[in-house]
């Protein structure tokens, strides 16, 4: 069942904003806004993007509110959410715009709108809530990560490791986070050539994130460790298992 709200009056079709022309567009329709504790705000300066989707809804006799959820992912891989309440219950119902820091803030402010409690059966509320956005599956460090990715990729020696049209994506990096991944079971720590598997991922200046996958291993004629460099984790498994069973084959 869906909500009768105009999307278009919400979310302009313009080209998309920055992070901080969404904040101040939000801050700016706000009557409450001056309420926002200063370091709530000042937090969202270094903002890299920015999500918003409709968290609830609520339409019953000629009156309606509805509830969103603006989140900014930070320069630290951090994200914070603002909770912005949209109603008409005021006199003259025109729409009136309220933010909130929490989600407990945003409950009270709502459980406080005039709203009918019954209604005919033709004009039952709606309710719509939305999947939760997604929080960063990582804490990333500001640091030299382009070059970083330039030397992870220098030194891969298999020929199927990503390209030129990555490594000019990974230009871009300027956070990156180092994690131990461990091979599957009977692969990892028993006797003979050792395997390691590593994910490197990789925050961009846009706010995307993007992985590379490093294999270093033993299998070689010589026992010395090698390193290579896959775009999945599933591709760089496989290969941990390909050159496992070549070296049990020949073992």
């Amino acid at each position: 069942m869906s909500v009768p709200y105009e999307t278009a009056a919400y979310e302009p079709a313009e080209s998309p904003e920055s992070p901080e022309e969404h904040l101040a567009r939000l801050l700016g329709r706000a009557l409450n806004s001056f309420e926002l504790p200063d370091e709530a705000i000042r937090q969202l300066d270094c903002a890299l993007a920015h999500d918003s989707s409709l968290h609830s809804a609520h339409h019953s006799a000629g009156l309606h509110r509805e509830t969103y959820r603006h989140t900014w992912l930070l320069a630290d891989g951090s994200a914070v959410t603002l909770w912005e309440l949209v109603h008409n219950t005021a006199p003259g119902h025109d729409p009136q715009h309220e933010v909130y820091v929490d989600e407990e803030e945003l409950r009270a402010a709502t459980a406080r709108l005039p709203l009918p409690q019954d209604t005919p059966d033709f004009e039952l509320p709606v309710l719509v809530t939305l999947a939760p956005v997604p929080e960063p599956r990582h804490v990333y460090v500001p640091d030299d990560s382009a070059d970083h990715a330039r030397r992870l990729l220098r030194r891969a020696e298999n020929p199927d490791r990503p390209g030129a049209e990555t490594a000019e994506v990974l230009t871009a990096a300027f956070a990156h986070q180092i994690t131990q991944a461990f091979g599957r079971p009977g692969r990892v720590g028993r006797a003979g050539p050792s395997f390691s598997l590593y994910e490197h991922a990789f925050l961009l200046r846009d706010g995307q994130e993007l992985s590379l996958w490093e294999v270093e291993h033993t299998v070689t004629p010589d026992g010395r460790h090698m390193c290579e460099v896959y775009p999945t984790e599933d591709a760089a498994r496989n290969a941990m298992e390909r050159r496992a069973t070549r070296q049990g084959q020949t073992g």
